[in-house]
């Protein structure tokens, strides 16, 4: 159950009068950092293919606030994403958060269906660039706002049994530095966060098919896997939402790719 936002007047509110965009932001990492936004000032906006996750977040965000909006899209559709952008015409959206994605299958490559590979390809980085192409025009056209795409520790360092998906966030990071180099002289900031294993339903999935692929239990699954980060530990999802907070409030921070592993990728 998500947490319920604590808005204090004693808190600071850096991101006050901006509007965010939050796709995938009904579950999971989106809904974590839909709410560090709001806690600190946003008006936030969570998009998402089901209505009843969205409805769900929405109703612990006005439990807080009043400054919350939810809408329907499916980001690999090109349609789906020209009709979000029109229904949000009247948004002045500054912050763009690409949160959208899906883990694919767990086995190897060579038993990975053409069908699953596209579909992990066109939710994680089709996606990611049709949210781009829909609502960077009016940023460019102000002359400032803020990207920050979800890659992955998995896209920068090998993870067996995840081709798809491990490909797809390298491609996440190829896309934010190109894009970065396109759009920063405009006034935009473009950046990555890639986080490790973290705590939740996916994770959860990974270790019970790696439990029944090497028959052992999920917990030694875990940690085996957890086993890989310096801090031996993994990542809680309301770190995610601190880490994109923090992320915006450095000015300088552009074409960059943070790392949020546990020292996974630094061992």
């Amino acid at each position: 159950m998500p947490k319920t936002p604590r808005i204090r007047s004693s808190m600071p509110l850096p991101f006050l009068g901006r509007t965010a965009l939050v796709s995938g932001g009904g579950t999971g990492l989106g809904r974590e950092i839909a709410l560090a936004l709001l806690c600190h000032g946003a008006r936030v906006i969570i998009a998402g293919r089901r209505a009843a996750p969205l409805a769900e977040t929405i109703t612990v965000m006005e439990s807080g606030a009043t400054m919350c909006r939810a809408a329907l899209v499916d980001v690999a559709d090109w349609r789906s994403v020209d009709a979000l952008a029109i229904e949000l015409a009247d948004e002045s959206i500054s912050i763009l958060v690409n949160n959208a994605g899906i883990g694919g299958p767990v086995a190897p490559l060579i038993d990975i269906e053409p069908g699953d590979w596209d579909d992990v390809f066109a939710t994680n980085v089709r996606g990611m660039y049709l949210m781009c192409r829909a609502f960077l025009p009016a940023m460019i056209e102000r002359g400032s706002g803020d990207v920050i795409n979800l890659a992955s520790v998995s896209g920068k360092r090998p993870l067996a049994m995840r081709t798809p998906y491990t490909a797809s966030k390298m491609a996440v990071i190829g896309l934010t530095t190109t894009l970065a180099a396109e759009v920063g002289p405009l006034g935009i900031t473009v950046n990555s966060l890639s986080p490790g294993p973290v705590r939740g339903e996916r994770m959860s999935r990974n270790f019970r098919l790696e439990s029944e692929r090497l028959g052992i239990t999920e917990a030694a699954a875990e940690r085996a896997f957890v086993s890989r980060g310096t801090l031996g530990r993994m990542i809680e999802e309301d770190e995610v939402g601190q880490a994109v907070v923090s992320m915006l409030q450095m000015s300088g921070l552009h074409a960059a790719d943070i790392d949020l592993s546990a020292g996974m990728v630094g061992r």
